[in-house]
């Protein structure tokens, strides 16, 4: 439901910049499709263009980028998370490692809204979506269970679509303009993404709402009107062989 009531947050700096990470696409994996999933810190400035940073690639564009989802935020908070839930793999776990463009301290999926429009820079993005963890993870990471996980705990980090092309540093501010649909913080959103029993109602209510990415709205169009609509996600989060 649109929110017509002022949000205390609004015009506040909700977090900070920490990292920005750009990459091309390289034959990891052989026998395996190529990814762009090892990005490489650079301080910026990065300028963009409305499929995203103008120095970054997606091996697959089919899944990957677009206007939907140009550009790739993760809280570098909750690298401790992974470091808990995977020691043997501490040292990994470092803003940057799941192949996301913005690393930041201070927002995350339980602070951010879908449809939030932010300022970075002097560039203005939108949050449409979550990230679908697919087995490219699983093999950057080299643990089979990273995609599945990634998605279970709903720490998934988001997607922008560019509201206003310009450049983003390293440092920038993360300054909340407009937050459109307060009933939907980015956490409920993902649950509901992957929750095969979410009420119909919900799935209803998000088809309706323009600011979320078309792919998606997609699906709750499906679950709000097909009762026999399942989703299977095993070619996705699962390694090929």
């Amino acid at each position: 439901m649109n929110d017509k009531n002022p949000d205390r947050n609004m015009g506040k700096v909700m977090g900070r910049v920490i990292g920005l990470y750009i990459g091309q696409a390289e034959d990891r994996w052989e026998g395996k499709a190529p990814s762009a999933i090892g990005k490489k810190p650079t301080s910026g400035p990065l300028e963009m263009d409305f499929n995203g940073f103008l120095d970054d690639d997606q091996a697959d564009k089919k899944v990957h980028g677009g206007l939907e989802k140009a550009i790739h935020h993760y809280a570098s908070e909750h690298m401790e998370y992974w470091k808990r839930e995977f020691p043997e793999k501490a040292d990994m776990f470092t803003s940057g490692c799941f192949g996301e463009n913005i690393s930041s301290t201070g927002v995350t999926e339980e602070n951010l809204h879908l449809g939030d429009i932010l300022q970075i820079g002097d560039a203005r993005v939108q949050i449409c979506q979550g990230r679908q963890p697919c087995w490219k993870l699983n093999a950057h990471i080299d643990e089979p269970s990273m995609a599945p996980k990634f998605q279970k705990t709903r720490r998934t980090g988001w997607y922008y679509r560019i509201i206003k092309t310009g450049n983003i540093s390293v440092g920038d501010d993360i300054l909340l303009i407009e937050r459109p649909y307060s009933d939907w913080p980015l956490s409920r959103l993902i649950k509901e993404r992957f929750n095969p029993k979410m009420e119909p109602a919900h799935a209803a209510e998000l088809a309706t709402i323009e600011a979320l990415s078309q792919s998606w709205r997609a699906t709750f169009i499906k679950r709000s009107t097909d009762p026999n609509f399942k989703e299977d996600t095993s070619k996705r989060l699962n390694s090929p062989s």
